[in-house]
């Protein structure tokens, strides 16, 4: 069974716009496609299948990512928290073999990183981070043993104390972009620079 992609885009992303006028993952990049476009595309080119979860208000991203190639799903319960998209996501991906859990608002990864990840999981690590020069990244990996803890998560943590409290496979990546979010409008113009 292969790893499914699953892409978490139902955020609010209060930090970027606390008046919630301007969506940050509909914002462009210095390269004019759009943050989450950029972060669909490379997880599409490494992986067979991506899911995406937006939230109950996230019609433009869920016809965007579906142009794309994504598989859709809609969490009525996003405001919750990551935890509550994740666990929505992870049970509309059907059978697999493991996740890799990527972030919406992080258009730089690349997708030798995702890659990577996956191969980890295929060959058995039951999590796999990305790490450079020492420092842990996103996205992450999961393997199929995971499934239940997945299914469990909750709140803003995410899948982070699943990772805190078993065996995690470190695999090195030269790529910045493992560390770099869109939190503000300065953000969109910086490129694959740490922060």
């Amino acid at each position: 069974m292969a790893i499914v992609g699953i892409l978490l885009a139902a955020g609010r992303g209060r930090r970027f716009d606390p008046s919630g006028g301007r969506n940050k993952l509909l914002q462009c990049l210095p390269g004019g496609a759009t943050v989450v476009a950029s972060s669909a595309k490379a997880m599409l080119a490494a992986l067979p299948k991506v899911v995406a979860v937006v939230g109950p208000q996230g019609g433009e991203v869920a016809a965007l990512l579906r142009d794309l190639g994504c598989d859709v799903t809609v969490c009525a319960r996003a405001d919750d928290g990551m935890g509550a998209s994740l666990a929505h996501a992870i049970g509309q991906s059907g059978q697999a073999g493991g996740w890799l859990i990527a972030l919406g608002d992080m258009p730089h990864v690349q997708p030798s990183t995702i890659a990577a990840l996956a191969n980890a999981v295929e060959e058995g690590s039951g999590i796999a981070v990305p790490v450079m020069q020492g420092r842990r990244g996103n996205p992450v990996a999961f393997g199929r043993q995971h499934l239940a803890g997945l299914l469990a998560a909750g709140g803003d943590q995410g899948a982070r104390n699943i990772v805190k409290a078993n065996p995690v496979r470190e695999v090195e990546v030269d790529d910045p972009g493992i560390f770099q979010d869109i939190d503000t409008a300065a953000d969109l113009s910086t490129r694959g620079v740490s922060g």
